[in-house]
């Protein structure tokens, strides 16, 4: 291998990225530069140095033509060399994955993750401004995810701001460190230093006049030296130099003619080509193109990489396409397309040869630019927007076949969740502007809008009024009207269309679960799933999440919670956060405290990934109430926000006792919130929810709560809870039978209930009810040879407080004196004051005033409010 020259600094930096990655910081480093700088040279240097020190390496570079092709810009990275990352199997179940993005993402990264498991490991991707869109998603999942893995992801681009590496970057600078390295032109010794390396002996002057010419770009100046690139002794710009140009020619015009034919056909193909592909255009046999090929290679232009024949740098094939005419390249591009077409490679691989000859109204392009569409949708659906959207741009604006296309693309931008542009764009073909001016008939606006209910109703975006399309067809009206009623206008009558029928039940269903009546609920969700979806059809995964979510509420938690868990690997990816979500809720239900964190934090990251936090809140809520479970105050107040249910919870665990009465307003979707019920003694809202939905887990809390200290209903309540696979609320209700048996004087049975609670728990993590439980069972003379690991209560600050103390420092902010206090606790002003003092001490307060102003520095408004 050459010497790298003029790059010690950068390489330099790489070297450092390398070392830190052995240590065990993950990081990328992005390389960028213009075409000919020297960003290829400057990898496989890394990757050089990178061998020498142990590394495990994959090496990959991007072409032209890789966007029609799921993962074929990363995947020979991932099959390189002796010691593969995937091996055959792994990578048969991934491409199984293509449609399913996040989800061949996530498995991408766990078998990588598994195959390096401490081995240091360098990922390199060349010209990575031509990534497939599959690749460019799953670097930004894969990279973030192996944030702990010894592993440095290097890739090279030229400068494309918004591009794949600007997204790569600002989706994982918050995961592991960046290192930005922009390769500015060589010095005229570095220019110098290459020249003499490949000559293996001095520059003359006249030689080093010439190099001079080539600005500082070593790849110019090689090519100057391969007698490539002529100087022209003034200074180039644009992407095409001149003197690389001249250099060309003069190089093929020492070609036979067949051989000079084969490069400038193949440089119409593009970038990479296969020689029997090259031999049909130019009606030669194969064989016959044997000495040919040979030519071109030994004239440094081309090389032979097995299955398929490319360009030795993309600046070579445009230099040698100059030399093409334009009318040439039209015919041979339109030549291309039908050979393709013809021996069945698909209308995606003749797409590009297609756009480069298509003319406005050319009916038989657009036909087969919307196959192509058709035939990517699946696996890479970026492309097919782009590709339907050109096919958009050929029909004339006034052609009836406009509008026919334009719904198409409405559809695959909404299939490649783009809804923002899908609704922009439907705007405008609806509204006669220059984008349409043909005919709007009522069942195209119809058609269109019911393309786009189906997201706005994931969304809540859903406007009844751009759902009433008098004169459209009967079914087509049906459908529009079932989704006014899912945006809240009462339906008329029963439809026969039977997808309208579905959505009407999937309203009812809605409306029957915000009133907490979940087994009707769940029932009209499973008749509205049985339906042949078609055009306005909802998301089935998003139909199974609602009954998944009401099956939960009635008795069939472990069932629901298995699916979710079936989903989350096997469902419709796009709808991962909220999969993500229920899993997390139904995980916390069924007391599964590390698995709910899991599935909440997941779900941020995958909402990260597709620019939709709608569903943070509630992955927030989940996580706040796992940090209260757990006794870490601190952690629930940053998730808090304003939530108005998880600050009362939080101000009850601060020592606020009224706080409790505020949530009994806890709203109905809220997670868990029958265990807030029962915390908040809600006996009416318990009640009314038994009516409603009278499951054992419901039954049982209202019970619980109509109890008060009749120790036989407690134990009644205790008993039907145990049959509701919700541990925590269990505990709970264990928690208070246990300490009513101890005050009626059994402590047998108080103690032996309170023992189970405690060990159910502590086994669940849920360490601040543990804790509670355990004092009262010391208090009450209770030893055990070890007690469960319950956290020690801190030295200083707020949470250093006692129960007690935390009280009497309400009270005090709320302005109260020893004596009010006292007879608001029932205790004597002496015993507010020694409590008030060591509230003091633990605070670092030393009067009311500074007591007053950090309880209010605590709580965004009085705890009372």
């Amino acid at each position: 291998m050459a010497p790298l020259r003029g790059r010690s600094s950068e390489l330099g930096r790489l070297l450092e990225a390398l070392r830190a990655a052995a240590d065990g910081t993950a990081a990328l480093a992005v390389v960028s530069g213009e075409p000919g700088i020297g960003k290829s040279a400057l990898l496989a240097a890394a990757v050089e140095q990178a061998e020498r020190h142990g590394f495990l390496i994959a090496t990959a570079a991007a072409h032209q033509a890789d966007n029609i092709s799921p993962l074929a810009s990363l995947a020979p990275a991932l099959r390189a060399g002796r010691h593969p990352l995937i091996d055959t199997e792994h990578f048969l179940e991934l491409a199984a994955l293509n449609s399913q993005p996040l989800w061949l993402a996530e498995r991408l990264a766990d078998l990588v993750g598994r195959r390096l498991d401490g081995v240091p490991a360098l990922i390199v991707l060349d010209d990575a401004q031509w990534s497939d869109p599959l690749t460019a998603f799953v670097l930004r999942v894969v990279v973030a995810r192996l944030a702990n893995s010894k592993l440095l992801w290097l890739v090279a681009t030229r400068p494309a701001p918004g591009g794949v590496t600007d997204q790569l970057t600002d989706a994982v600078r918050t995961q592991v460190p960046v290192h930005a390295i922009d390769l500015a032109p060589l010095s005229a010794d570095a220019i110098q230093d290459i020249a003499t390396d490949l000559l293996a002996r001095p520059v003359d002057s006249a030689l080093a006049a010439q190099l001079a010419g080539v600005q500082g770009i070593p790849f110019l100046a090689e090519q100057l030296i391969a007698g490539l690139y002529l100087g022209s002794g003034s200074h180039e710009t644009g992407p095409l130099p001149t003197g690389l140009v001249e250099g060309v020619r003069r190089r093929t015009g020492g070609l036979s003619e067949v051989s000079r034919t084969l490069v400038r056909t193949a440089a119409v193909f593009g970038s990479e080509f296969r020689l029997e592909d090259v031999a049909v255009l130019m009606n030669e046999p194969v064989a016959r193109l044997a000495e040919p090929l040979d030519e071109a290679i030994q004239a440094a232009l081309l090389t032979d990489a097995g299955a398929v024949l490319r360009f030795r740098h993309e600046l070579l094939r445009s230099a040698a396409l100059a030399d093409v005419p334009p009318s040439a390249q039209r015919a041979l591009h339109g030549a291309i397309a039908d050979q393709l077409l013809s021996k069945g490679r698909g209308a995606a691989a003749a797409a590009p040869h297609v756009l480069a000859v298509a003319q406005p109204g050319d009916t038989a392009a657009i036909t087969t630019l919307r196959e192509a569409a058709r035939d990517l949708l699946a696996t890479m659906s970026t492309t097919a927007a782009e590709v339907i959207q050109e096919a958009f741009g050929l029909t004339p604006v006034d052609d009836p076949l406009r509008a026919e296309v334009g719904e198409e693309v409405v559809s695959i931008l909404l299939k490649a969740w783009q809804y923002d542009r899908a609704k922009a764009f439907a705007d405008d073909l609806l509204s006669g502007t220059a984008l349409y001016l043909g005919p709007i008939t009522a069942d195209l606006r119809a058609v269109v809008r019911l393309h786009l209910a189906p997201r706005q109703w994931s969304i809540a975006q859903l406007d009844p009024t751009d759902l009433a399309v008098p004169g459209a067809a009967p079914h087509l009206a049906e459908r529009l009207a079932a989704y006014r009623a899912l945006a809240g206008v009462e339906p008329a009558g029963t439809p026969a269309d039977p997808i309208a029928r579905a959505v009407l039940q999937v309203a009812a269903a809605e409306r029957a679960r915000a009133a907490g009546k979940y087994a009707e609920a769940r029932d009209l969700y499973v008749a509205a799933r049985q339906v042949t979806p078609g055009l306005g059809s909802l998301p089935a995964t998003l139909v199974e999440v609602g009954e998944l979510y009401c099956r939960a509420e009635t008795d069939e938690l472990p069932q629901s919670l298995q699916r979710a868990r079936e989903l989350l690997t096997g469902g419709d990816s796009f709808a991962a956060p909220l999969l993500a979500v229920l899993a997390a809720r139904l995980e916390y239900a069924a007391g599964n405290l590390q698995e709910a964190e899991n599935a909440a934090s997941t779900g941020l990251r995958w909402m990260s990934q597709f620019h939709d936090n709608t569903l943070a809140p509630v992955a927030h809520q989940v996580l706040a109430l796992i940090a209260l479970i757990r006794g870490r105050l601190a952690q629930a107040r940053e998730l808090a926000g304003h939530d108005p249910t998880i600050n009362a919870l939080l101000a009850i665990a601060d020592g606020d006792t009224k706080a409790g009465g505020r949530l009994s307003d806890v709203p109905q979707d809220f997670p868990a919130r029958i265990d807030v019920l029962v915390q908040a003694q809600a006996a009416d809202l318990l009640a009314e929810q038994v009516a409603a939905s009278p499951s054992a887990a419901f039954r049982g809390a209202s019970d619980l709560v109509a109890a008060g200290n009749d120790l036989k209903l407690l134990a009644a309540a205790t008993e039907l809870l145990r049959t509701a696979h919700r541990p925590l609320l269990l505990a709970r209700a264990e928690e208070v039978y246990g300490r009513s048996e101890l005050e009626s004087g059994d402590r047998t049975t108080g103690i032996a209930t309170l023992e189970h609670a405690l060990d159910s728990l502590t086994a669940l993590g849920a360490t601040a009810p543990a804790g509670r439980i355990q004092a009262v069972l010391q208090a009450n003379g209770v030893r055990r040879r070890r007690w469960a690991a319950v956290p020690p209560r801190a030295q200083d600050g707020w949470e250093a407080l006692t129960p007690m103390e935390r009280r009497v420092a309400l009270l005090v902010a709320e302005g109260h004196t020893n004596r009010s206090a006292a007879e608001e606790l029932v205790v004597s002003a002496s015993t507010v004051g020694t409590h008030l003092r060591s509230a003091f001490g633990k605070l670092g307060v030393n009067s009311r005033v500074q007591l007053t102003r950090l309880v209010l520095e605590r709580f965004a408004s009085p705890p009372n409010a």
